[in-house]
């Protein structure tokens, strides 16, 4: 199992689903636990946990989670 490292997560980072959808672009770390993405479409940021990370390869953090999980949980602000 690969370790994630938060500081491994770059700004203006995408974050890619794992059907392969891309569900937004890292703002910056929110905290210690929090990925906040830059505004959607809807004009709000969105946050996500740093538990969802499967995998960080330079500027593409992919989620353990489908686009559809995704926008169903995570928190607009």
């Amino acid at each position: 199992m690969t370790t994630i490292n938060a500081t491994d997560i770059k700004k203006h980072a995408e974050v890619i689903a794992s059907c392969g959808t891309k569900v937004g672009e890292v703002d910056h770390l929110e905290g210690t636990d929090q990925i906040k993405l830059t505004k959607h479409g809807d004009g709000h940021h969105h946050l996500i946990p740093i538990s969802w990370v499967g995998d960080i390869n330079g500027d593409k953090v992919t989620l353990k989670k489908d686009s559809q999980e995704v926008k169903d949980s995570w928190t607009s602000i």
